[in-house]
């Protein structure tokens, strides 16, 4: 899955890679983490970077609360109510220079062969996951555009007082397409976010499903692995200490 990254290249380096102009002041982030507004490149405005919130909400659904997918199986897109829409209509590029991925501590021996535990008590150590010297990429997004269900004005129909509080907010949201793990990601997780090679950001973009469906498979480029604070498990804390590797 993919459920941090990071995005911190300079705002210029950014709109020069992908050809786009940011919509917002975009400040650096080290810790992208799910149900903040983060950049994202839409079909319908190619030229745009745009924020949008990370867990899609679809478009039926009752409750924004009930519904926030912040990854997309790529195998079922087309099957599965939540994304079978916006995979035909409402692609993304979500842009990002590193991913984090959890694995399970391994257990050290103790000076008499038996088992210890670590000294933090166990849990799990992050891991980033970037290309060679941190380039940019696009990982494959979809998104949504929610709008609550009308309601009753109920009293208010007859010259009672107030209004609906802010409940008629529309909100905009993406997921990330995860597919199966290439060989460097298959070491930290059983799944891996689908990132787009330079000249098929365009095509996921703009092709209809039989066009993109091959763009769904795990990245076959270089990459690297290591070990990073665990720090990064809050998503509060978003500082460049989180992208430095640290001894296990």
């Amino acid at each position: 899955m993919c459920g941090r990254y990071s995005l911190f290249a300079p705002p210029a380096d950014i709109e020069a890679r992908f050809d786009a102009a940011f919509d917002f002041d975009f400040r650096a982030r080290y810790n992208a983490a799910p149900s903040q507004s983060l950049p994202v490149i839409t079909d319908a405005a190619p030229e745009t970077i745009q924020r949008m919130e990370w867990g899609l909400v679809p478009s039926w659904a009752d409750e924004k609360s009930e519904h926030a997918y912040i990854n997309a199986r790529a195998e079922t897109l087309a099957e599965k109510r939540s994304f079978a829409d916006a995979y035909e209509s409402r692609r993304c590029l979500v842009p990002a220079d590193g991913m984090y991925e959890w694995v399970e501590r391994a257990e050290r021996s103790s000076a008499d062969g038996r088992a210890a535990k670590p000294r933090d008590g166990g849990g799990k150590q992050p891991y980033r996951v970037a290309l060679p010297d941190d380039r940019l990429f696009a990982m494959a997004g979809l998104y949504e555009r929610w709008e609550p269900p009308k309601r009753q004005t109920g009293l208010g129909e007859f010259g009672a007082s107030g209004g609906d509080g802010g409940q008629d907010e529309v909100i905009e949201t993406f997921t990330i397409v995860t597919t199966e793990p290439n060989e460097t990601v298959r070491e930290l997780h059983h799944r891996m976010a689908v990132i787009l090679s330079p000249d098929e950001e365009a095509r996921w973009l703009t092709g209809d499903t039989d066009a993109v469906a091959d763009l769904l498979d795990p990245y076959d480029g270089p990459m690297r692995t290591y070990p990073v604070s665990t720090a990064v498990n809050s998503p509060s804390n978003d500082s460049p200490e989180l992208i430095e590797e640290v001894d296990v």
